[in-house]
């Protein structure tokens, strides 16, 4: 069967039955989405706050590959696991958005018997979070032309608007437009462009806080423009933040689903990590680790984007610390990386995986050595991996001195997944994590860029234009040197070319744009040929998607 087939096919229960049974939680606590998605109540979070933190595992994976790596499916696997070995455990993921799930994905629930369901709900329009976060973007934004039109006592100047309208759909042709056309009474024309909603400052922003006056003053703080002099106008001096807090009240409310076999997955909030921060939102990580003994969470794509920016950016905002991480591959990917085209790799071809196992080492080395965590490799089976292949890459791996699990929770649900949850619960007993940043706060920012490019990437290099420099220097002497920073460039590869697969060395990194984002607290340096409006593939996922006679959903996967 199909991912949709089996996901359609479980027996789900209702979510506050789930909801007291594994975590104790009342029906009195929930705000149901029908019978099984639920919003838990910010009132009851409030009231967890004295209790013990369970363990937090990260779970992240090699450079991506179009031949698949596992990691949302190895985390709802590991979670299942971890119940059947009679732990309490749930599990912390990233909200899917529309445009990858209708361009190339196709869907983000997992997959084979370890999904998160109602598995066709959360792959579209859910519990509403990401419309509520692109109506609050978007508000801002007619607010900032509003008061332009209005007479712009703030003397806003028109051509330094740096926010922009967000839609939560891959469309190249909205990455630049040219608004308020035809005429006074439209407004002041003026360039402006489209980014899509989990690259938005306020999905950041949303992701980050921990109470509702914390989004509020961080949405306040948000940057729109500047005047002729140079100086910010904020969200706050458009009085927008209240309105905006506003319409996300009700999306801040952590999310409740379960897995296929009915234990419990928190999914709220979705920046990408490619553009983004990567990372579910602090809220729904700390609350569940005040109501589970293990919290597994995930990070997007690679180590070098997602770990980095869950341990440089969530972490060191919100004070958590992961006690394990587990590195997510397949025989597959590592034979691509190795240089095996797509329709070659179900052939044994130890020669191109030795090459492979290149990249795995490097995010393993930068998980344990560059921040302290101890770490397991899961190996996410398929049926044509050979039993050369399983033993090269235990042998490759033997001079580090991680353990190597083979999973098979795609197949097999959480049983296929005991082993790798007796190894992740082993390693936290006996190897404590020393848990480090890359880069300490006050290292100004171009060298926290030299940091994650040199340590994380193993570049040798950093460049940019004479103007991106004095933006950065500007931003140094303007007080915002303590921020972390936001790498945006391709998951594809260490380096900024998607081509350059492996683990490359002495590239360089070239820094094409540097945003500041005030309310999330970071700056975003956007490398390379990144783009925070992705474009639709040739055939995209929406082609696929359609309700069959029976009205069911079809070509998700």
């Amino acid at each position: 069967m199909s991912d949709i087939e089996i996901a359609q096919n479980a027996k789900m229960k209702r979510i506050a039955t789930l909801a007291e049974d594994k975590l104790g939680i009342s029906d009195e606590h929930l705000e149901p989405y029908g019978h099984y998605k639920a919003k838990i109540s910010l009132d009851y979070l409030d009231t967890l706050k004295d209790r013990p933190d369970g363990k937090l595992i990260l779970v992240t994976a090699i450079s991506p590959t179009p031949a698949g790596e596992g990691k949302t499916t190895t985390s709802v696997g590991l979670t299942d696991g971890l119940n059947r070995i009679g732990k309490k455990a749930a599990v912390c993921l990233r909200e899917p958005s529309l445009g990858p799930c209708f361009g190339m994905k196709g869907g983000a629930a997992g997959g084979g018997y370890a999904q998160v369901v109602p598995m066709e709900d959360i792959n579209l329009h859910f519990t509403g979070d990401f419309h509520a976060i692109g109506l609050a973007n978007n508000l801002l934004a007619a607010l900032v032309d509003n008061h332009i039109h209005h007479g712009n006592s703030l003397e806003i100047d028109v051509r330094r608007v740096v926010w922009k309208r967000v839609v939560d759909m891959n469309d190249r042709s909205l990455r630049e437009t040219t608004i308020a056309l035809g005429g006074l009474r439209n407004g002041f024309p003026r360039a402006d462009g489209f980014d899509i909603v989990v690259a938005s400052e306020v999905m950041a922003i949303f992701c980050l806080a921990t109470s509702l006056k914390e989004l509020k003053d961080r949405l306040g703080n948000i940057i729109v423009g500047y005047t002729r002099k140079r100086q910010a106008v904020r969200a706050r001096d458009l009085n927008a933040h209240g309105a905006m807090t506003v319409l996300l009240k009700d999306a801040f409310k952590p999310n409740l689903v379960q897995t296929l076999e009915g234990n419990m997955a928190f999914i709220h909030g979705g920046p990408f990590a490619n553009i983004a921060h990567g990372c579910n939102s602090v809220i729904a990580t700390k609350s569940a680790l005040k109501l589970a003994d293990y919290v597994i969470t995930e990070a997007g794509f690679g180590a070098d984007l997602g770990a980095e920016k869950f341990i440089d950016i969530k972490c060191r905002k919100s004070g958590l610390k992961p006690d394990a991480s587990v590195v997510v591959a397949t025989i597959r990917a590592l034979k691509y990386h190795g240089g095996v085209g797509l329709k070659d790799l179900a052939e044994e071809n130890l020669v191109a995986l030795g090459k492979g196992i290149k990249n795995l080492e490097r995010h393993v080395r930068n998980l344990r050595d560059h921040w302290g965590l101890p770490c397991i490799v899961a190996i996410n089976r398929f049926t044509a991996d050979t039993d050369a292949e399983i033993a090269l890459l235990r042998q490759k791996l033997g001079h580090l001195q991680v353990e190597v699990v083979l999973a098979e929770h795609w197949a097999k649900g959480g049983e296929g997944a005991e082993d790798l949850a007796r190894a992740v619960v082993d390693v936290i007993e006996k190897c404590p994590a020393s848990f480090e940043l890359t880069y300490e706060d006050e290292l100004p920012l171009w060298q926290k860029m030299e940091a994650v490019a040199k340590k994380i990437y193993s570049a040798s290099e950093v460049i940019a234009d004479s103007k991106v420099v004095a933006e950065v220097k500007r931003l140094q002497e303007s007080g915002f040197g303590h921020y972390p920073i936001c790498v945006a460039k391709t998951q594809f590869s260490f380096s900024t070319d998607p081509k350059l697969l492996g683990a490359p060395e002495d590239h360089v990194v070239k820094v094409r744009e540097v945003r500041l984002a005030v309310g999330a607290e970071f700056i975003i340096m956007i490398c390379g040929d990144i783009m925070t409006m992705p474009g639709l593939p040739k055939v995209p996922a929406a082609e696929r998607i359609d309700l069959d006679e029976d009205g069911k959903v079809v070509g998700l996967f």
